[in-house]
C-alpha cells in the first residue's frame, strides 16, 4: 500500500508566480539578477525587493544580449549595484570578506588549471585540441595542465581522450 501524499494539482497561472516573487523579495537580504529581459519575472521580484527596502544587484552582460536588457534597465531605474564577483554580492549583502588575507585580485582569477578542469566531461572524452578550444589556452599549455591534473587523480586519460576523474 502506497502512503506517499497525493500530489498537488494547482494550475501555472501568472498570479501566483508574481506572489511567488513577493515572497522571495521579502524572504531575501538582497535580490541579485544575472539575466533577466526587458520584461522578466526577475525584474518584478527586484522590484518588489526595492519597495520593502533590500539591496538589488544586477550582473551586467553585453549590451547586445536580450537577456541582459533588464540587468541594464535595474542599473539603470533602480540604481542597482553593479556585481560581477561571489566577493562583491557578499560586500554588498554585509557578510564581508571570506577568503582571508591575501591578494584580492588573485583569489578571484581563474587559475588555467581551473580553466582546463572545466573544459572536462566526467562522460565524454576530449582530445587536448577540443580542450584548448573549450579553455581559450594553447595546446602546449593544455597538455602541461593535464599532465599535473592526472598526477593528482583528478583526470584520466584512454584512446579517445581526457576525462574528469
Amino acid at each position: 500500500m502506497d502512503k506517499r501524499p497525493a500530489p498537488i494539482r494547482v494550475a501555472l497561472v501568472r498570479r501566483r508566480f508574481l506572489q511567488r516573487n513577493r515572497l522571495i523579495a521579502a524572504l531575501s537580504a538582497a535580490t541579485i539578477v544575472v539575466e533577466a529581459g526587458w520584461r522578466s519575472g526577475s525584474l518584478n521580484t527586484a522590484h518588489h525587493a526595492s519597495a520593502l527596502g533590500r539591496l538589488i544587484g544586477a550582473v551586467p552582460g553585453p549590451v547586445t544580449s536580450a537577456a541582459s536588457a533588464g540587468c541594464h534597465r535595474l542599473l539603470r531605474e533602480l540604481e542597482a549595484t553593479c556585481v560581477t564577483t561571489a566577493g562583491e554580492v557578499r560586500e554588498l549583502i554585509g557578510w564581508g570578506e571570506l577568503i582571508g588575507p591575501g591578494d584580492q585580485e588573485a583569489a578571484t582569477r581563474t587559475t588555467d588549471a581551473t580553466r582546463v578542469r572545466d573544459a572536462l566531461s566526467a562522460r565524454v572524452a576530449r582530445t587536448p585540441q577540443e580542450i584548448a578550444r573549450r579553455s581559450g589556452l594553447g595546446i602546449a599549455d593544455v597538455q602541461s595542465h593535464l599532465g599535473m591534473l592526472y598526477l593528482d587523480g583528478a583526470v584520466t586519460s584512454d584512446a579517445a581522450g581526457w576525462r574528469l576523474a
